[in-house]
């Protein structure tokens, strides 16, 4: 049986690391953890264990087996960018491999020295098989809502003029950034994403201006492929992404779910 949306609202799911090194799954309730045998998007049982919340490591909330990323989904950077509204999601896949959790470093590839740019957006978690999902059926599908690091290598895009590198210039190991938690509930209309670099604010953008809300990307991107459990998919950025320097830190916050920390390193 898939999860129930009703069943766990107004949650606050985790992956985690105990000191030992065992990686468990639990439910936030104040300061401890409800250990459970698997995620939450899969009806998993509780283990009986209660954890301190202090001590355990977090890990990227799931394990996508693929990021689907957005371009282009917010006004306010369609306008800068002069580009049209696009009439259906723009977006790209970035692989499990790229997975990286709060705390990570994002590593520079050996092979390239060009700009790395962060990019702060909202992730939708995706909580049940998807595939040609109705508009009014889509909300029934996503599990919750986690922050995301957006990273890429900026200057491989357009490297090669015959051929736009999206996928490799977002697909580098550690360039899928997500966390801290994955939360069942999020008024997002109200929320908005707030990146700093190095504590300096560098995006500050509400979601209420995306173009495709998360129910009409889960609707119109299961159209073109299935999305499975514990995939997700990247809502896109707004205005103000920028690079990261060898050593910056880059914070993204979405209130209501947290703030996701990483480093760059060389």
């Amino acid at each position: 049986m898939p999860f129930s949306p009703k069943e766990f609202a107004m949650q606050t799911w985790i992956r985690f690391q105990t000191g030992d090194g065992e990686v468990g799954f639990g439910r936030i309730e104040g300061d401890h953890v409800i250990e459970y045998d698997g995620p939450g998007h899969a009806r998993p049982q509780p283990t009986g264990a209660t954890l301190p919340r202090e001590g355990l490591r977090l890990l990227s909330p799931c394990e996508p087996g693929k990021i689907v990323a957005l371009w282009n989904n917010f006004h306010a950077l369609a306008r800068k960018l002069e580009k049209p509204v696009p009439a259906h999601p723009l977006f790209l896949i970035k692989p499990a491999s790229s997975l990286a959790g709060p705390g990570d470093a994002i590593l520079r590839p050996r092979s390239y020295s060009g700009k790395v740019v962060y990019e702060g957006e909202l992730g939708i978690v995706i909580g049940r098989r998807c595939r040609n999902v109705a508009p009014d059926d889509a909300a029934a599908h996503i599990f919750g809502y986690t922050v995301v690091n957006d990273v890429t290598a900026g200057e491989l895009i357009a490297q090669d003029p015959s051929f736009p590198q999206w996928c490799r210039a977002k697909g580098f190991d550690t360039f899928g950034c997500l966390g801290p938690v994955i939360v069942t509930e999020l008024d997002w209309r109200a929320a908005s994403v707030v990146t700093r670099l190095d504590g300096a604010q560098r995006q500050n953008y509400p979601l209420s201006d995306l173009i495709f809300s998360p129910e009409q990307q889960v609707s119109l991107i299961s159209q073109d492929l299935t999305l499975m459990p514990g995939d997700v998919i990247a809502c896109g950025t707004s205005v103000g992404a920028g690079s990261m320097k060898d050593g910056a830190v880059v914070e993204v916050t979405i209130e209501g779910i947290g703030s996701l920390v990483n480093h760059m390193r060389g």
